[in-house]
């Protein structure tokens, strides 16, 4: 709406009345180039010929509408796109009854694992109980075996001579009920053969019958043979043997080897 309405304005086109917005100082070439939010704010003169400018208040008043304008293209956009993503949603069938049954199946099934969990616990605890039980009992047998069987005694040693031999035959004779005393057993081993294990009569009756007195209490074999204890040597020359069968026979004759005095 150029200069058709009126005196020139800075552009040098005639200022007027717009048939349409009043006073109008843009212009137009037989159409109307300004849009409808400016024509609500009159223009400034610039200082400078040909130059028309707005205000500092008019320039922040216009880009404040550009800004909200802008803005409301921009929703108007974004509600097109959620409307659009709206109508691709499906609905959900769901109701109270449902929602109630599934929690009702969900608290069961929590229910039962604590159940489960409870009596397996339980069991483990019974049988963790049992378990100690059985070992305490063990330990307890295991004690009173020891206890009723006690390590064996280390084998009592003799000396390998007289002394030696007479306290080991008085051991056996005292294990067998054999009576006699250590000097007893010694008194009448020095008579019969001074101690020597090897002494043999060749001289009395028993050796002119073909039965020599042997050893160190000088028994002959069949005597020895009839009264040889278990345990001992069946070697006549043995001291230990020869001892403990000759008080054998001396204890059923004479009471005990204590009461010979002589050759018996």
């Amino acid at each position: 709406m150029s200069g058709v309405f009126g005196a020139a304005n800075n552009y040098g086109v005639a200022a007027a009345p717009c048939p349409m917005y009043g006073a109008c100082f843009v212009p137009c070439v037989g159409r109307c180039d300004v849009p409808d939010w400016m024509r609500f704010f009159p223009l400034m003169r610039s200082t400078i010929s040909g130059y028309t400018r707005l205000p500092k208040a008019h320039k922040i008043s216009v880009v404040t509408l550009a800004a909200a304008g802008a803005a409301a293209v921009a929703l108007g956009v974004a509600g097109n796109a959620v409307a659009a993503d709206s109508a691709t949603v499906k609905p959900v069938a769901w109701n109270a009854g449902t929602f109630g049954a599934t929690q009702d199946a969900e608290l069961a099934k929590e229910l039962d694992a604590v159940k489960d969990k409870a009596a397996a616990d339980a069991a483990a605890a019974v049988k963790a109980k049992a378990d100690a039980g059985r070992k305490e009992q063990a330990a307890s047998r295991s004690t009173d075996r020891t206890a009723l069987k006690p390590a064996a005694p280390a084998p009592k040693k003799y000396a390998d001579n007289l002394d030696g031999w007479i306290n080991q035959a008085l051991d056996i004779m005292h294990a067998k009920g054999i009576p006699g005393s250590y000097e007893g057993v010694k008194r009448n081993i020095m008579r019969e053969s001074t101690g020597n294990p090897r002494a043999i009569n060749g001289w009395d009756v028993n050796a002119v019958n073909g039965v020599p007195s042997k050893g160190l209490l000088q028994i002959i074999d069949p005597t020895f043979k009839a009264y040889h204890v278990d345990g001992t040597s069946w070697d006549i020359y043995d001291p230990v043997a020869n001892i403990v069968a000759s008080c054998n026979y001396a204890a059923d004759k004479y009471g005990s080897m204590d009461n010979v005095n002589s050759a018996y």
